[in-house]
């Protein structure tokens, strides 16, 4: 069939379509969208200030620092995409700011949970959006965020954090239930009641041995030999125990700042490394507090006090026996330390990958006249921290290998729920 277009009219078309590629009107160019990556730790850093403002003990702080991790994840993939978003939003424009959308989302949660602070977050937050243009981007951007925030918000309207809850046990005591340390009573008992942040339920475990097994009489006899103020512990093996003894939310958090700024990560690639391990940790605590009070295992500082009453003739009361450190106010099984550390071991795994890490995992000391250390590979931090934890005198082994392992599960859940896509 001949062309109806003519010569003359096909020739003006032509020089049309190569001036338009050539030189496209700007009125008509993509806008600028701000996507720095660095807005994550920035906002993660500002997080951590507010809860120190706050005073917030180290339990509420960490479901905080999942709370603003996961809203700004859904602010991020919500307008770029790559992974599964944690609460469905409304569609984003296509040139929303992704940057602007974290910022706004963490902002929102944090001055809704932590009003007293919002002077110095709204400083924070119109410095964070001052560099960055006006325009679509910035509008819409603001509104993903927002949205991400109320979303968040509405999933967590009162989860009786710190809420007043009774101890987990009541007179008289049998061997083998946990009672009060010197340290006072059960610290955070309203975890009990907590929902977790992305896990549909606290994940269980099987408990303690018996006390009249193999294996007990083995952790009994393995603290008692090496957790002592006198023991069998080398020089090295008590510096390595007290490393171990810094929260670990000052030191975990400092080593995934150091990972994805170090590691060149896009705005979505970060915000999915802080949400999940975040939320890996939230969720571990509330799963290992729920153990804990389930189970309510004595620590080793009472069972060598009391050995004479678990029933077990290979287990013997050590006169004078004293953990190297103040033992913690809550139950030996599950490890608390054990829970967080395989947390963050199984999110570093998935994140990337099980092999040795291609950036070692840093961490600072916070003790005086111990060096920072660094971990080639995930197997050599739980190995070391499993350890520590018995020669400081604070658990038996059972507890720290169950711990650790359920610290791998809960990150597991979590990375296959905010799983890539696409």
């Amino acid at each position: 069939m001949k062309s109806r277009i003519s010569g003359t009219v096909a020739f003006g078309l032509l020089a049309l379509a190569v001036s338009t590629w050539a030189a496209p009107a700007t009125s008509h160019a993509d806008p600028f969208v701000a996507r720095d990556a660095g807005v994550i730790v920035e906002w993660n850093l500002i997080t951590e200030r507010t809860l120190g403002e706050n005073a917030q003990p180290i339990f509420q702080s960490i479901l905080f620092y999942g709370f603003t991790a996961l809203a700004m994840y859904d602010a991020v993939v919500t307008i770029e995409g790559g992974y599964a978003p944690w609460s469905q939003l409304p569609r984003a424009h296509a040139h929303a700011s992704p940057e602007v959308a974290a910022a706004t989302a963490a902002y929102e949660v944090l001055r809704h949970y932590f009003p007293n602070s919002a002077a110095a977050l709204s400083a924070d937050y119109e410095a964070a959006l001052a560099e960055i243009r006006n325009g679509v981007g910035k509008v819409h951007g603001i509104r993903v965020g927002k949205d991400a925030a109320a979303a968040l918000i509405a999933r967590h309207p009162d989860d009786g954090i710190g809420a007043p809850f009774p101890q987990p046990h009541d007179e008289p005591l049998e061997p083998g239930e946990w009672r009060p340390t010197s340290s006072g009573p059960m610290a955070a008992t309203w975890l009990k009641v907590v929902d977790p942040l992305v896990l549909p339920a606290p994940i269980p475990l099987d408990g303690p041995p018996a006390l009249d097994s193999a294996q007990y009489t083995a952790d009994f006899t393995e603290v008692l030999d090496y957790g002592g103020t006198t023991s069998l512990r080398t020089d090295e093996q008590t510096a390595t125990a007290l490393f171990h003894t810094v929260a670990p939310r000052f030191q975990h958090l400092d080593a995934i700042r150091d990972q994805i700024s170090g590691r060149d990560l896009d705005i979505v690639e970060a915000a999915h490394a802080l949400a999940v391990f975040d939320a890996s940790l939230a969720d571990v605590l509330i799963s290992c507090w729920r153990n804990k009070w389930d189970f309510n295992f004595w620590r080793p500082v009472t069972a060598i006090a009391l050995a004479d009453t678990d029933g077990n003739p290979a287990t013997q009361i050590a006169p004078g026996w004293t953990p190297q450190l103040p033992t913690p106010p809550y139950p030996d099984y599950p490890s608390g330390h054990a829970c967080f550390v395989g947390a963050v071991s199984g999110t570093l795994d998935n994140l990337f990958g099980s092999g040795p890490l291609d950036r070692p995992y840093t961490m600072h000391s916070y003790v005086t006249g111990v060096a920072d250390r660094s971990y080639s590979t995930t197997d050599a931090l739980d190995t070391e921290t499993m350890n520590a934890r018995i020669w400081n005198g604070f658990h038996f082994r059972t507890a720290m290998t169950d711990g650790n392992a359920l610290g791998h599960a809960v990150a597991d859940t979590i990375a296959n729920t905010l799983q890539p896509i696409g």
